[in-house]
């Protein structure tokens, strides 16, 4: 399986739509939380994924978060076939996407408590305090490049 990369401009409809789809499935569906996925930030996102006929298999989006300190935050991360490993490839993959492509020299995430030890496996250290993101305990936590 190869990871795609694209920008908004640059998905198909069918792209857009499985990635949508994805998403609702995961934070919507799955997390039972109600939340406004559609915010305009994909306008402005680099969208990397692995997807099969049956549609997005794993998933994040990055965007620049602050141009001066060339941070880039990585959100709604997810993997459809939970326990394959898969996760962990796309960020790694990702990662390395975003330092060539977005030359980021930092990464930050806003992550759920729960999937902090994945992050940390990548270098991710928590910088925040606990706090609630719709209703799901979170934190914030950076990669330095």
């Amino acid at each position: 399986m190869q990871v795609s990369f694209k920008y908004f401009e640059e998905l198909s409809s069918k792209e857009l739509y499985e990635i949508l789809k994805a998403r609702a499935e995961i934070f919507v569906v799955e997390q039972n939380c109600v939340y406004q996925d559609l915010d305009d930030i994909d306008y402005r996102s680099l969208h990397i994924y692995y997807g099969s006929e049956g549609g997005v298999t794993a998933y994040l989006r990055a965007f620049v978060k602050n141009e001066e300190t060339r941070t880039v935050q990585v959100e709604r991360v997810l993997t459809m076939e939970h326990g394959k490993g898969l996760g962990g490839k796309l960020m790694k993959e990702g990662i390395e996407l975003i330092k060539k492509m977005m030359k980021a020299q930092k990464i930050f995430i806003e992550a759920q408590c729960y999937a902090t030890g994945f992050y940390e496996r990548f270098g991710f250290r928590i910088c925040s305090d606990e706090f609630l993101e719709d209703g799901i305990p979170h934190v914030q936590m950076e990669l330095v490049l």
